[in-house]
């Protein structure tokens, strides 16, 4: 998964960034400070494979990884090519989802490029430059079925679809939130027409320290969330500052800062949790003395598919999976008590896999 961070310049993002990813990338109080994109790479958080590791205790630990990509901050005329807007579009496109950085705090020392705090005003900047770099993928689009359907009208229902889109655009509303079209159809044509503004997005409002606990009471926040009710968008309130204090801390001292904090969970957590949702992801574990590892497919997966995540053989030579929940193999302690008790199951080639589940894969090429 890798997660595409944006915002305007000086919201905090390449602060929250190097929060997130402790990858050192530059941040100062002027705009442009981030011009190519920083990439960081974290650990996935799973209790379930860290038990794995203390029951089998493995030559090899490798937990799900998730790339943050720290994209340089945009203004008004991007997809016209202003300030650095052709890098941050291209940039953008190679992400599976946006978080949006979005200033919610006060701060006289800190310059907005605008002059002052309008998180409405900040949010429409970027998604409307998404629109217009959009809206001129759709003309071309339309433009080539088009020239198809002078001998061949069996393009006419793409051309509705795409024009019925081009609309919608044009009222300033992001793909993510167009609903006049057949599900089938629309996610076809993104395959081949990739939207910056379809893309999934979390809005991290960035909040003061004294208000992140409580946000409900924080008037930005309040407006972002306004916001993100009309784009299909979810809104994480987060203190980049905070996220910076706690992540050279050790685990007990985080949890406490935590606690004091009102926080159940480190900003991280909650935009793994949300990313994997809102990309309908989820995760295998493979485990033994010489791995335990996650593996990240989509929701819906089946059993060869996931095989070949480890192997193109796997997937090709399929068998069959021996598969437990990871909750009966914990509960039972050994994959020789759970397969005593009935719980290790063979599964053939139409089984879906679920979250968490702990396989072996039989194959035979």
């Amino acid at each position: 998964m890798k997660l595409g961070m944006v915002g305007l310049p000086n919201v905090g993002k390449s602060t929250l960034f190097n929060a997130l990813t402790n990858a050192g990338a530059a941040s100062a109080n002027f705009p442009f400070c981030t011009i190519e994109p920083n990439v960081g790479i974290v650990s996935v958080p799973d209790d379930r494979l860290a038990h794995l590791r203390d029951m089998y205790n493995p030559a090899k630990f490798t937990p799900a990884v998730l790339h943050f990509v720290d994209i340089a901050g945009l203004v008004k005329g991007a997809s016209k090519g202003e300030g650095l807007g052709n890098k941050f579009l291209a940039d953008i496109r190679e992400t599976d989802a946006i978080v949006h950085v979005v200033r919610c705090f006060d701060n006289a020392d800190i310059i907005h490029v605008d002059g002052n705090i309008n998180p409405g005003r900040d949010i429409e900047t970027i998604n409307l430059e998404l629109i217009f770099a959009d809206i001129e993928m759709v003309d071309r689009r339309i433009d080539r079925v088009k020239k198809l359907l002078k001998g061949d009208k069996k393009n006419a229902d793409e051309l509705t679809l795409l024009e019925n889109l081009k609309a919608h655009l044009e009222e300033g509303k992001s793909a993510r939130s167009f609903s006049d079209f057949d599900t089938e159809a629309f996610g076809n044509m993104l395959k081949t027409t990739p939207l910056l503004s379809a893309k999934p997005i979390i809005y991290a409002a960035n909040m003061a320290e004294e208000t992140v606990g409580k946000p409900d009471e924080n008037e930005y926040y309040k407006k972002v969330v306004e916001f993100a009710g009309l784009d299909n968008a979810v809104v994480l309130p987060i203190c980049a500052e905070i996220e910076a204090e706690i992540s050279d801390m050790d685990e007990a001292d985080k949890k406490m800062f935590l606690d004091e904090m009102g926080l159940s969970k480190t900003g991280l957590e909650r935009i793994i949790t949300l990313g994997y949702e809102l990309l309908g992801l989820i995760s295998f574990l493979t485990a033994g003395e010489d791995e335990c590892r996650a593996w990240t497919i989509t929701r819906g997966t089946k059993a060869p598919q996931a095989a070949g995540k480890i192997h193109t053989d796997f997937e090709r030579g399929f068998i069959r999976a021996e598969v437990i929940a990871f909750t009966d193999l914990k509960a039972c302690g050994s994959i020789a008590a759970a397969r005593e008790k009935g719980l290790l199951r063979l599964e053939g080639k139409e089984y879906v896999m679920a979250d968490g589940d702990v396989c072996h894969f039989r194959f035979n090429v």
